[in-house]
Parts: structure tokens; sequence; C-alpha cells
């Protein structure tokens, strides 16, 4: 069950309308690691949840904390376009400057979606549940939450540094810091879960089954050996099982790639006689 709180979870004042910066947050809302993308695949992600209850409960509240987020969001983007269709428009006829301004605007934002915010990203792309993931395995969700909220906050980042509107970096600061905290709370949750399986995903898997002589190899598959010094391809692995070995170039130990021709009815091209 869900109930709303008829106030935002965080101040969204800006300091004056910029439909053009209104286009910009779009991609926070709708695109691939905007802010429904993560509500979502939290709230799936619980709700599928079979393990311990903590972690549902976990995945819950965060999830519906992410929606308070788009809510912001599309308070702060209908702020921003106060006016915009009327008064912008007719300013910009005397001033080039507005003009320009105008002529990166979402058109969709006043003809769509009535000078609201809209469920796409910055280009107006539709968002996609293809976005979000929700996979059973908690290890493997929690990995890519924690890559999901770092790419989150590098783009509400770059958002601020392109604004000088005083509300709207105020806004984003706030959601900087919830994606500092949730940054950390993924990669200690995955951390928490390792100590309990593993490193490898999944780890019920029986490693008997891998070719375990590739297990742990860097293989060098470009010019140049620099790849070679990273902790990735010397010393003892994550998963504690065994140690990096880099190999200089790769070795094809498998057949030569040759199918047998396929059937007339098929009318594929046939090998030459």
């Amino acid at each position: 069950m869900f109930t709303h709180v008829k106030k935002l979870q965080y101040t969204a004042k800006p300091d004056r309308p910029d439909p053009v910066f209104a286009k910009r947050l779009q991609e926070i809302v709708g695109g691939q690691f905007g802010e429904m993308t993560v509500a979502f695949q939290y709230l799936f992600q619980g709700w599928n949840c079979r393990a311990d209850q903590k972690y549902r409960d976990m995945l819950l509240d965060i999830g519906t904390e992410e929606i308070g987020h788009v809510e912001i969001l599309a308070t702060m983007i209908a702020q921003l376009l106060d006016d915009a269709p009327v008064t912008a428009q007719e300013e910009a006829a005397k001033d080039p400057i507005i003009a320009a301004a105008m002529g990166g605007m979402n058109p969709q934002h006043a003809i769509v979606a009535g000078l609201g915010a809209a469920p796409t990203n910055s280009v107006g792309v539709p968002w996609n549940a293809g976005y979000m993931v929700a996979s059973g395995n908690l290890l493997a969700d929690f990995r890519h939450n924690l890559a999901a909220e770092s790419m989150g906050r590098l783009q509400v980042a770059r958002l601020y540094e392109m604004t000088d509107d005083r509300g709207v970096r105020d806004m984003l600061s706030f959601l900087l810091a919830r994606d500092t905290m949730h940054q950390n709370q993924w990669a200690a949750a995955a951390a928490e879960l390792e100590e309990r399986e593993g490193f490898v995903v999944p780890a019920t898997f029986d490693p008997s089954q891998e070719a375990r002589e590739y297990s742990h190899k860097f293989i060098n598959f470009s010019e140049g050996e620099e790849s070679r010094e990273g902790s990735w391809a010397q010393g003892p692995t994550p998963d504690k099982r065994g140690t990096f070995e880099y190999m200089a170039a790769p070795v094809a130990e498998g057949q030569e790639p040759i199918l047998k021709p396929a059937p007339l009815y098929t009318h594929n091209t046939l090998p030459k006689k």
C-alpha cells in the first residue's frame, strides 16, 4: 500500500523560469539512470525479494523515496516552464538572446505535457522499463544499483554545473546528497552479501563446473602491455580463489569456424563447388 504526503521531501523552488534547463532536467527524470528507473528498479527488486525481509524492507524504503524524487523534479520542471510558451515567446520577438534560448526548449513540454514534466529523457525519448534490472539475485542487483546511483550522481553533478539558479542548485544539492547515501548503502549491502555468499555471482553455481584454467587469466587483446600493470592482472583475486595471471597474447584454441552448407529449402547462398 502506498500513501501520498502532500508536501515534497525537499524544497523545489527555482529563482526564475528557464524552459531550456527544464529540458535538461528531464534526463534525471526519465533517462536511463534517472529517478523513474531507480524507483521502479528498487520496487520490483523488493516486490520480488524471496530473501531476508530486511532486504525487502530496505528496497521498498528506497524505491518509495525515489518516487518522491520524481515528484520533486516534476514540480521543479513545471515551475521552470511557467509562462514559457506565451510570455517568453513574446519576449523572444524582441530579444534575440531569449529567442535563442527558446529555440532550445522541448516543444513537447508545451504541446504534450501542458507546461509540465514528462516521462522522457532530455531529448524526448520515452522512459523504457528495459532500463531497470530486477534479477532475483540480490548481490547482482545491488551491484547494478551501485552503478545506477553512480551514473545518476554524475549526471546530477553535471546539471549542477550548468545552472547558476540558486533554487535549482539547492534542489540538486539534495539529490547529490541522497545519491551519496545510496552509493554507500548499496556498497555496504553488497559487501554484506559477499561475506555471506562469496564474491562471484551466482554463489550457488558449483565452481568446479567452470573451465577453471581460464577463471583468473587476464588476456591482452590489444597492442601494448600497459594493462598488465593493473591490479586485475597480478596478485590475489577478489574472490580469494586464485591469483591473477597475465597472458601477453591470446591463443586460439578452438576449431576453425566452418559451417556445413544449409539445406536447399532455406535458399541460402551455396558454397562454391
